[in-house]
């Protein structure tokens, strides 16, 4: 899909095709339809109408986003030897955050910002650091359809220097998604000498960017390895019936789910 918009040269296509792509906006669409045929056919418009809400209602929720969240296997968060393991390779081995976009400007801080799932990742990576010793870097640029702006890898350092006093020893600011994260992120640190990678994302993002990295690996010509560090991994933890409720933070669990599965459905 990536190529596709590329050649067509649309890729600022991309965020908006997403969108129409993901929940509601089909099922709304349905729906649409079903009241449109409740006349001349009613049975398939009721059928259309209700099964929009129920899609609705069900994306809506914490369990079936936790569930979509599920079906996409993230990998097992890093254990206390995997911590020991990576002290000891302290020469050759990164940590590599993935962006999540980016505030243009924050009002509170008079100036740009990270959002919440980019900072949950840089908090992550800074105390991977810390623990280990390795040095951290930050692949994310404006994306397809940012404001204008500093790229995400910037607003990132600067974070990391000013409010948790541990400053990025890299930074890619040039990529725009997950593939773009992969390509220029081994560039840059292939020429540095590094041959390991510690590659933090949430976990329902790890699938997509392994894979990612994976081919920027090999069309590099190989010679690096991928350990996943996953985060965001913990449930909500909210009561059975709240689960099943719908709300803003299931949407979102759905949302998120839903689309990368629709980005490894289409090579994104």
């Amino acid at each position: 899909m990536n190529d596709l918009l590329l050649n067509l040269g649309i890729p600022g296509w991309k965020p908006l095709l997403t969108a129409l792509a993901l929940p509601p906006v089909p099922l709304l669409l349905g729906m649409l339809l079903g009241a449109a045929l409740l006349r001349r056919r009613p049975g398939l418009g009721w059928t259309l109408l209700l099964a929009g809400a129920t899609g609705i209602w069900l994306s809506s929720t914490v369990a079936v986003g936790e569930w979509l969240q599920r079906r996409l296997q993230p990998p097992p968060p890093l254990a206390a030897t995997d911590l020991r393991g990576l002290s000891a390779r302290r020469s050759d081995t990164a940590i590599v955050v993935l962006g999540a976009g980016r505030e243009a400007y924050a009002p509170e801080y008079r100036g740009p910002n990270l959002p919440p799932l980019a900072m949950e990742r840089l908090r992550y990576a800074l105390w991977l650091a810390r623990e280990t010793g390795l040095p951290v870097a930050f692949s994310g640029g404006t994306g397809h359809a940012a404001n204008k702006g500093p790229p995400e890898a910037d607003v990132a350092a600067s974070i990391a220097r000013r409010d948790f006093g541990q400053p990025l020893k890299w930074t890619e600011s040039r990529s725009r998604d997950t593939r773009e994260n992969a390509e220029a992120s081994v560039a840059l640190l292939r020429q540095a000498g590094v041959t390991h990678i510690v590659l933090v994302t949430h976990g329902w993002h790890m699938r997509r960017s392994l894979r990612a990295f994976e081919r920027a690996i090999a069309a590099g010509g190989g010679g690096m390895a991928l350990l996943p560090a996953p985060m965001g991994l913990a449930a909500s933890g909210q009561p059975p019936l709240l689960r099943w409720l719908p709300s803003v933070a299931g949407f979102e669990r759905s949302r998120l789910a839903l689309r990368e599965m629709l980005g490894l459905l289409t090579g994104a």
